[in-house]
């Protein structure tokens, strides 16, 4: 039997498909059918490898439409944002592939890898633009003032998600850092974006300003359990689940919080660390003694208890129907999956 969450999805998913679709039409003008290309081949569309996996889960857009339902709306009018949070985070992962020098992204091989580094920018710079755009149709399917107030909190996130990305570059060759600065930065890379899906998707659907900021609390705790189980996956994961190498976080000396806290112990992990860069042959070990530190079980009772309170916040939204339960499901889904 299907849980409401797979009952959703099933509904909301190809139609968020088929407006992203429309959506990066608007770059495929005469003589820019390679840059069609390259976002295509970037969403999961075309190209060796193609389907489902390689685009990704769509979980971001899937919070935005459960989000209006859940909150009395009709999520087919939260479509646009939905569209808009998907092409903002896609925008910020063709970046992020760069900057990290990433040579795979959901098991196939990066956009810049294949298009150099240039043609890249040109993508995600596209990608960006294109969610603005996308967010301004809540005026034809909301109203005007939904989609002024959605597009703001969209811009004030990408402002978020560059200076979490500032800090988590400017961490990588620092030794001085502990869990306090932690929290900075994945407020900015992954738990700001999420705050955004279920603040629109409330939006849209008309809820009371109050209830807008319940909903918009409940997507930031959830995003930093998110990244904390992400942080878990980086060191613990299986590579051919993640689509990424498990040793590429230790390599690059990510200030994940596994890692913090394995320097906070000062024990074999932090001598080691403080001896200079980590070679791959090395990080099998290196996860063996994180673990046996408690790092492993820190980052997870960490993602435990701030799922625990995003339901919690959730519930004091008051969701309601099987929306609410499938949100719930989707919530609890994100902290046990594996990839």
């Amino acid at each position: 039997m299907d849980t409401d969450l797979q009952q959703f999805s099933s509904l909301m998913l190809p139609a968020l498909e088929q407006e992203l679709q429309r959506a990066v039409q608007q770059a495929e003008q005469p003589r820019m059918e390679g840059l069609g290309a390259m976002i295509r081949y970037h969403m999961g569309w075309e190209g060796q490898g193609s389907g489902a996996e390689a685009g990704g889960k769509r979980i971001r857009p899937l919070l935005v439409l459960l989000c209006a339902a859940a909150a009395g709306g009709d999520w087919h009018a939260a479509l646009p944002g939905a569209v808009a949070v998907e092409l903002v985070h896609n925008f910020s992962l063709v970046h992020d592939d760069i900057q990290d020098q990433s040579p795979l992204r959901r098991g196939r091989p990066t956009l810049w890898t294949l298009h150099g580094v240039a043609q890249a920018l040109n993508v995600g710079d596209t990608l960006f633009t294109l969610a603005q755009l996308a967010v301004l149709r809540l005026a034809d399917t909301v109203s005007l003032e939904a989609a002024l107030e959605a597009g703001r909190v969209l811009q004030e996130t990408c402002l978020a998600l560059t200076r979490g990305q500032y800090l988590d570059l400017s961490y990588e060759g620092r030794t001085d850092l502990s869990e306090l600065d932690y929290w900075p930065m994945v407020s900015g890379k992954t738990a700001a974006l999420l705050s955004a899906c279920t603040f629109i998707g409330a939006r849209a659907a008309q809820a009371q300003p109050a209830t807008c900021q319940l909903y918009r609390r409940f997507g930031e705790l959830l995003g930093l359990a998110f990244q904390a189980q992400d942080d878990l996956l980086g060191v613990w994961g299986e590579a051919t689940a993640t689509g990424k190498s498990t040793a590429s976080d230790l390599v690059s000396g990510k200030k994940t919080l596994p890692a913090l806290y394995g320097l906070s112990r000062q024990g074999a992990f932090a001598r080691r660390w403080a001896q200079g860069a980590i070679r791959e042959v090395e990080t099998p070990a290196l996860a063996a003694e994180l673990e046996a530190e408690g790092a492993r079980e820190y980052a997870s009772a960490a993602a435990e208890r701030l799922t625990g309170q995003a339901l919690e916040t959730l519930a004091q939204a008051q969701p309601v129907g099987e929306a609410g339960l499938a949100l719930n499901e989707l919530s609890r889904r994100l902290l046990k999956r594996a990839n």
